[in-house]
């Protein structure tokens, strides 16, 4: 299971372990451990420990550079919408691990692997066992190829109002008049989506789709907020 674990961690992200008991004990579980006492095994929970601190570390580290002018409240309610239970679990299952977590038979039967908690564990366990075989730069390779892609499909935007944090943006030097216009609508009515448009001083700087025009000027706004951060970068 860890050999074709291994095989599958290099195929997708170009990860090969120097230690792979690092990588054996990031996925079993205790259960597995004092089924197969004689193996002397070693569970996920210390390199988890260390994977939860490497994970919000890193998180906050991007956010923060990211993000120049967001303040720190908004920051925090972003990163504690990445860092948590829901996303990591959602994580673990899009790198595909449930497969490869090494249970006892009891928590096989119980379907374990399909356990929110038990996935967000062993994703943090992962990424502690990879700090330890490799260090941070492959650490901050694999959550940019992970983690980071969703804050640009939006996954994580119900945290907080873009349209204020665009508005405090661009109103940070004086007034500014920022205008969210209608481009087109499309489906029946039970399905219509809707595309607006966002202007600052009668200048378009995003646009944005959702199934309500609510969904789509937060969008736009999103949109337009990414594009001034990244211009500011360059």
């Amino acid at each position: 299971m860890i050999t074709e674990l291994a095989a599958m961690l290099k195929a997708r992200f170009g990860i090969e372990f120097h230690d792979s008991s690092l990588l054996a004990e990031a996925f079993t579980q205790a259960s597995y451990v004092n089924e197969h006492q004689d193996q002397h095994l070693k569970f996920y929970e210390r390199v988890e420990f260390l994977g939860d601190a490497v994970l919000e570390l890193a998180v906050s580290e991007y956010l923060y550079k990211r993000y120049k002018d967001m303040p720190q409240g908004k920051l925090t309610r972003l990163r504690a919408a990445m860092v948590c239970e829901d996303s990591f679990a959602s994580f673990a299952r899009e790198c595909g691990f449930p497969q490869y977590i090494r249970l006892g038979k009891g928590e096989q039967k119980a379907r374990a692997w399909e356990r929110d908690s038990l996935l967000c564990d062993i994703f943090e366990s992962f990424v502690g066992a990879l700090y330890l075989d490799q260090g941070r730069e492959p650490v901050l390779k694999f959550v940019h190829q992970v983690i980071f892609p969703k804050l640009d499909e939006g996954r994580f935007d119900g945290v907080f109002d873009y349209k204020t944090t665009l508005q405090e943006y661009l109103q940070r030097d004086g007034d500014v008049d920022i205008e969210y216009s209608l481009v087109e609508q499309d489906g029946p009515a039970n399905e219509r989506s809707y595309e607006i448009a966002v202007s600052a001083d009668g200048q378009q700087i995003g646009q944005g789709w959702g199934h309500s025009k609510k969904e789509a000027e937060q969008s736009a706004a999103r949109q337009a907020y990414t594009q001034l951060q990244t211009s500011n970068d360059q």
